[in-house]
């Protein structure tokens, strides 16, 4: 199995994450995304829309970080992850559409801003954050994980850009139940962390 992801992506990091709490072997390949490795002709034939993450599982290609998700959860089984009952499937994928929406054009987009120079309007993007975070905040009052009583995909799905959401200037602080969350998922076995930049409010003094 193979995962196409570049190091500073939260959409390879989500990929990248769960196949690490799976255990499944696996070999990363490094898409140069600043040098342009994500437009040439041989990586538009595994991704026509030039992104990471990719996986290639034995010539069964899968692009996208949630339909990746899906997938390997899928595959292997684990309804601990996915769950295949009407109301738990449709609770998970409510939150990835999240992940696809409100995360997306919020937390990460902030951090598009000061990592890689993306000219969203930065108090548009910053806003749109808070937003979702009091959300989250108040949905998490009383549970520990966003679905059920155990660490689903959904969880997955939101971890990489809510914890790299400093970097984009996104103040977490006022939110114990989303640092409390995202503890939980950091102690989870075979957890593999988000590499970190110096920007926004992890910028170096």
């Amino acid at each position: 199995m193979k995962l196409y992801h570049f190091p500073l992506s939260g959409h390879a990091h989500r990929a990248r994450l769960f196949i690490s709490l799976l255990g499944i072997p696996h070999e990363l390949i490094e898409v140069d995304l600043r040098s342009g490795a994500q437009k040439t002709t041989e990586y538009l034939a595994l991704n026509p829309f030039g992104q990471v993450p990719v996986l290639d599982d034995d010539g069964t290609v899968v692009p996208d970080s949630n339909a990746i998700l899906v997938y390997l959860a899928t595959k292997l089984g684990r309804t601990d992850w996915l769950p295949t009952d009407a109301k738990g499937a449709a609770a998970v994928q409510r939150w990835l559409s999240v992940a696809a929406g409100d995360l997306a054009f919020g937390p990460a987009a902030a951090r598009l801003v000061t990592v890689f120079g993306a000219k969203f309007n930065p108090e548009d993007v910053i806003g749109r954050a808070h937003v979702l975070l009091k959300r989250l905040e108040a949905h998490l009052a009383g549970r520990d994980w966003l679905v059920g009583t155990q660490p689903t995909i959904a969880d997955i799905a939101l971890y990489s850009y809510l914890s790299s959401a400093p970097e984009g200037n996104v103040d977490l602080s006022p939110y114990l139940r989303v640092n409390a969350f995202l503890r939980r998922i950091e102690a989870l076995p075979g957890f593999v962390p988000f590499a970190k930049t110096s920007a926004g409010l992890t910028a170096a003094a």
